[in-house]
């Protein structure tokens, strides 16, 4: 019998109502029929539902890494709330009859099997062939640029009436009729720059509304942003049409401008690494009220390198109820391939496949060991990245720390984390949740000294300073949350 985890169906399932609705499937006794192959590598069930015949559902493990489900139910939901219940059918030890693979399931798999075959023999002459670029896709390309470029010398126009006659001029009227220009920049293939500027008009219509400075000064920060990417990708697709090479690089300006990577250029571009373990360091789910979406964002330790990345999962407003939601991972994340994405400190990265491996009294001390042991060496490189104006607005470190505590300063009291050598980093929130708040009411031991502490370095604009935003601690018995 196929041994199954709840970590592994909670993974699986599209959101928590199609769990709740297999819990429920599944102990109402709705299965009447349960059998499996004598591999484990197939398991089907007959299961009651709301039609006059029983619905047949099955889970294909011919690919451990990606089972393939299947039901007779009208759901347009993958894996539907029937193909979870079977799953929960495996892992509360129900009785499964040992049967044959049905015939159907067999000449599937043979199927597939010619159809992974002939897309490997494509890609093994694929690789053997230099790539030609064919004219009419150079063609679009060159065309596309240009576009580009037309319309950055109209954001540049944009930017430049702001800069010389200020933020404060963008009255009601006007802020309208710099909407209308918002959505012409998506007509120039500017996605990038398009959510930059709403950005923008978000911030001057908030400021409008409570006269709060801050909102003045995150639109400046936007207006600096702006600026730098008209400049410095003007350059850069100008020197792509000069050097007659069209080919999408690794240039983090394609993705600012708004192009969009997949993992087959990632692969390309040789921005891969096979067999890679990820030990998730935070989680939190953020708005972008620009994009109107919703974002999961995941910080992970590379076990083997200590390399600190992250991953987005995007969940636009307007298709919540169709994307699954991520969570938080509290083991040890196996992937077979690792995709990278054009970047310096904490690159995004994505996955197709992954398993879980149950961390061990081990994996704690692993993690600890990968730690930043001087708070100036993490300073040094997050300077030396937010120095740059198109940078993320933060950077993931982890840093050992000999105690945390409480300091008074003209501001009050603020919380600090200091290294062995007494170099001390502040902690402080960017607006979004108070961890720095929870950390009061921890009364363990473990977290005041010797520890390590993941959070983002960040440069407060008001206060002209760098912080680090506390997003979890890690002793040498655990990791203990701030976000999640």
């Amino acid at each position: 019998m196929r041994i199954i985890k709840e970590r592994d169906i909670l993974s699986i399932a599209p959101n928590a109502s199609a769990v709740s609705n297999a819990k429920k499937i599944s102990s109402g006794s709705q299965f009447v029929k349960r059998s499996r192959s004598e591999d484990d590598s197939f398991y089907m069930g007959e299961c009651k539902g709301s039609g006059k015949s029983n619905y047949i559902v099955s889970v294909d493990y011919i690919e451990e890494e990606n089972p393939v489900f299947r039901c007779s139910c009208p759901s347009r939901q993958l894996p539907c709330k029937h193909s979870i219940a079977l799953l929960y059918e495996m892992l509360n030890g129900k009785t499964f009859n040992v049967e044959d693979i049905p015939e159907d399931i067999l000449e599937k798999r043979k199927k597939k099997e010619i159809r992974e075959a002939k897309k490997q023999e494509a890609k093994e002459t694929a690789d053997q062939k230099p790539v030609k670029k064919r004219p009419a896709s150079k063609a679009a390309a060159k065309k596309k640029i240009n576009k580009q470029l037309e319309g950055l010398a109209l954001l540049r126009k944009m930017v430049n009436e702001l800069l010389l006659s200020g933020l404060a001029s963008m009255g009601s009227i006007s802020l309208r009729s710099y909407k209308d220009l918002v959505k012409q920049l998506g007509d120039y293939y500017l996605s990038g720059a398009q959510t930059y500027f709403t950005e923008l008009v978000i911030e001057i219509e908030k400021y409008q509304k409570d006269n709060d400075s801050v909102h003045y000064k995150n639109a400046t920060e936007v207006l600096k942003r702006l600026r730098a990417l008209e400049k410095k990708a003007t350059g850069y697709l100008e020197e792509k049409l000069d050097s007659d090479n069209l080919e999408i690089d690794d240039n983090t300006l394609y993705e600012d401008l708004g192009g969009i990577l997949k993992l087959d250029d990632l692969d390309r571009m040789g921005l891969t690494k096979e067999n890679v373990e990820l030990f998730q360091l935070s989680f939190r789910e953020v708005y972008n009220e620009a994009r109107k979406e919703f974002i999961d964002v995941a910080y992970w330790m590379d076990l083997d390198s200590g390399e600190i990345s992250y991953s987005l999962n995007y969940r636009p407003v307007k298709a919540l109820k169709y994307i699954k939601k991520e969570d938080s991972c509290f083991d040890i994340l196996e992937v077979k391939k690792l995709y990278y994405y054009p970047g310096s400190l904490n690159k995004r990265i994505r996955w197709d496949s992954s398993s879980f491996k149950d961390k061990d009294e081990k994996t704690l001390d692993i993690v600890r060991s990968k730690a930043y042991g001087s708070i100036k060496e993490a300073v040094k490189l997050a300077k030396g990245e937010l120095k740059n104006t198109l940078s993320e607005y933060s950077y993931g470190f982890l840093i050992s720390y000999e105690s945390l505590c409480e300091l008074k300063s003209e501001k009050g009291t603020v919380w600090v984390v200091k290294d062995k050598t007494g170099d001390r980093l502040e902690l402080k929130n960017s607006g979004y949740i108070n961890t720095v708040e929870l950390i009061k009411f921890m009364e363990y031991e473990e977290v005041r000294k010797d520890a390590a502490i993941f959070g983002k370095i960040y440069y407060d604009v008001e206060d002209r300073k760098l912080y680090m935003e506390p997003c979890s601690i890690i002793t040498d018995k655990r990791i203990i949350g701030l976000e999640y």
